[in-house]
């Protein structure tokens, strides 16, 4: 049983910035949670409210605009609250003006910190795209590498790496190359990359998946792991941020464990191997769990699917499909506490050289 991670210091509060949905679990929805129940203290700024998530193909809501997400930040330093953040959790953001002002956050952020002697772990998922494809405009992209050199993890999918580094991933060399590309491009001390998968002659689906990441040594070299992830059949919106709320708070754990949360980046000694690296160990935790939830989701989507009555509107279906499977994160909670110990990391290269398949 994985014990929680210790509760933080008042002044270790992480600032949570993300989307929101009014039903269901998607962006801040999911990660507020998830990081409260992993005992941290949490504050949401939501880059857009909606009704329900997108991929029930009908909605109502709003953007937040650049300048309300600038206006909520002023109203924080107002009454001196930001400088309780230790760590930043940034997520999706609509268009390029949102995200240039949540990275004048972020700086803002790290300049204050290190002013009192301290230092913020920004955790930025770079959300822009999945299966190929981009789903912002293409003037996020370049917004988005201007800010990946002043964070301390990333957390893109295989698409976005991609994007970010201009490799493109289809085996278990290009891989590797992509991890040291974006580490020398961005100096970006932790990377992790998900839901890696590679074409396969033998089968038209994927049944399994990488997770793959690194952490830099002084000088600079990458620490490449990677985990073997069984893929769960279904549309599990949401998962992405959980992944990356527990990824901050199980890393965040190890590295107390370790002894490096005074440490710039939370970066561990360079005679640390890979898969002994605090974020492998955090990884471990954070796929188990989401893997006990989803597992949950499943069972429960399949319940609700054998008995559902077909609409005539193909929209209506679709909606309840998406019902259906909404995470089940309340009735999950334990699964968030106790991850289990089924997912190990491996040394990058020692899957060998066909890929996952």
């Amino acid at each position: 049983m994985s014990k929680c991670p210790f509760v933080p210091n008042d002044s270790d509060r992480v600032l949570n910035i993300a989307s929101h949905v009014v039903f269901g679990y998607v962006g801040n929805s999911v990660t507020t949670f998830v990081l409260q129940s992993l005992g941290l203290e949490v504050s949401a700024l939501n880059t857009v409210q909606f009704s329900n998530h997108t991929g029930y193909e009908q909605w109502t809501g709003y953007q937040t605009t650049s300048e309300q997400i600038s206006q909520l930040w002023d109203g924080l330093k107002q009454s001196e609250i930001v400088e309780e953040y230790g760590m930043l959790l940034t997520g999706y953001v609509p268009g390029a003006d949102g995200v240039v002002a949540v990275g004048k956050i972020g700086m803002e952020l790290k300049k204050l910190k290190r002013h009192q002697g301290r230092a913020l772990f920004w955790v930025l998922d770079p959300v822009m795209g999945d299966g190929g494809k981009l789903y912002v405009s293409e003037e996020v992209v370049p917004v988005y590498k201007s800010l990946v050199p002043h964070a301390d993890l990333i957390t893109p999918n295989q698409f976005e790496a991609e994007v970010l580094c201009g490799i493109k991933v289809s085996s278990l060399s290009s891989l590797s190359l992509a991890i040291d590309t974006l580490h020398s491009l961005y100096q970006i001390p932790h990377i992790v990359i998900t839901s890696v998968t590679f074409p396969s002659a033998s089968s038209t689906e994927a049944e399994e998946m990488l997770c793959a990441g690194s952490s830099i040594t002084s000088t600079g070299a990458s620490r490449k792991f990677c985990l073997p992830v069984p893929i769960i059949p279904g549309v599990f919106v949401g998962t992405g941020d959980m992944f990356s709320a527990l990824t901050l708070a199980r890393f965040r754990e190890q590295a107390e464990l370790a002894g490096l949360l005074d440490r710039g980046s939370w970066l561990s000694d360079d005679s640390v191997e890979a898969t002994e690296l605090p974020l492998a160990r955090a990884l471990e935790q954070v796929l188990g769990s989401i893997h006990r939830v989803l597992e949950r989701t499943r069972a429960v989507r399949d319940t609700k699917l054998a008995v559902m009555v077909l609409a005539e509107d193909k929209k209506m279906d679709n909606v309840r499909k998406m019902k259906a499977s909404e995470l089940q994160l309340v009735k999950g909670q334990r699964d968030l506490l106790q991850p289990g110990d089924d997912y190990k990391a491996l040394p990058l290269l020692d899957l060998g050289t066909d890929g996952v398949n």
